[in-house]
């Protein structure tokens, strides 16, 4: 009986604790890009959609915006085309583009949509082509094909939903002027997303516990970086290879005017609610 009572009291604790910062982000838009490791681990992936929606019924307007890498490598594969990467990204021919336009606008999207949904919530699924939510043009670098910079974020999809008590799920392919589908990295389109909702947070699920200034050693994390302080920790070295793009994506939300950007690492459970409901937080937070 006394350990019940324990229980119950931590739980109540934990509800107490959470408070101020569920009142902090109420009524509030959160733009989450779901990928990495928390996207394939079954546990992780069932966590995440119950921790999302959880923050919908606590009155936090949240986005999730997701990739879909290893479906669109596995869809590639049966149908025997080989998945080629320049600096990172996927080159994207134009049968490419078909079949991530396929993969993440169908079978992925649908599927988080279902999951959210078996966990009681209100999901709604979208892909930047609806209503020209997210409309590209080509990357200058010729080497990656159909694969495209966001030229304009339109919100009215992804206001429409909130405003109706649906979790907007988006697919990050858009199509350009002229009707041609492209890639989109998602960090990216999350942070194009982010900044033009003026939403309060980007959070950037990764499989890394954050920026970390000594890359070989999880215990040298760096809990806050100021925008202005990424120049430097990229000419020492601290910020580099693939990092370098999520930062820049980090920078570029807070500099058009998201409150915070955060690296989390999406391979700790409920790593989401411990970083909004926790003074400690769990990963790496980027300020203007």
């Amino acid at each position: 009986m006394n350990n019940v009572a324990i229980s119950n009291s931590a739980k109540a604790q934990v509800l107490i604790d959470a408070l101020p910062y569920i009142q902090k982000y109420r009524n509030k838009t959160v733009v989450i890009k779901y990928g990495g490791n928390a996207m394939i681990d079954e546990e992780l992936k069932l966590s995440v959609m119950s921790d999302i929606v959880l923050l919908s019924l606590v009155g936090i307007k949240v986005v999730l915006v997701h990739g879909g890498g290893p479906e669109i490598n596995a869809l590639l594969g049966k149908v025997g085309k080989e998945s080629k990467f320049v600096g990172g990204l996927r080159y994207t021919d134009k049968e490419t583009a078909e079949i991530v336009q396929m993969v993440l606008a169908g079978k992925v999207n649908k599927d988080l949509v279902s999951l959210l949904t078996r966990h009681n919530g209100r999901a709604l699924g979208l892909c930047g082509i609806d209503d020209g939510m997210l409309v590209a043009i080509k990357k200058e670098n010729p080497d990656l094909g159909f694969v495209g910079e966001i030229h304009h974020v339109n919100v009215t999809p992804i206001n429409d939903a909130l405003d109706r008590g649906y979790i907007p799920v988006i697919a990050t392919v858009a199509t350009d002027e002229n009707g041609n589908t492209y890639n989109i990295n998602a960090d990216t389109a999350a942070a194009k997303i982010a900044a033009a909702l003026h939403a309060k947070n980007l959070i950037l699920m990764t499989d890394i516990r954050g920026l970390l200034k000594d890359k070989e050693d999880e215990n040298t994390l760096i809990p806050v970086v100021k925008a202005s302080e990424v120049p430097s920790l990229v000419k020492q070295g601290i910020i580099s290879g693939g990092m370098i793009p999520k930062i820049d994506c980090c920078v570029e939300a807070v500099r058009r005017g998201v409150d915070r950007a955060f690296i989390i690492d999406g391979r700790v459970k409920h790593s989401v609610l411990i970083e909004l409901f926790s003074n400690e937080g769990i990963g790496t937070m980027f300020v203007g």
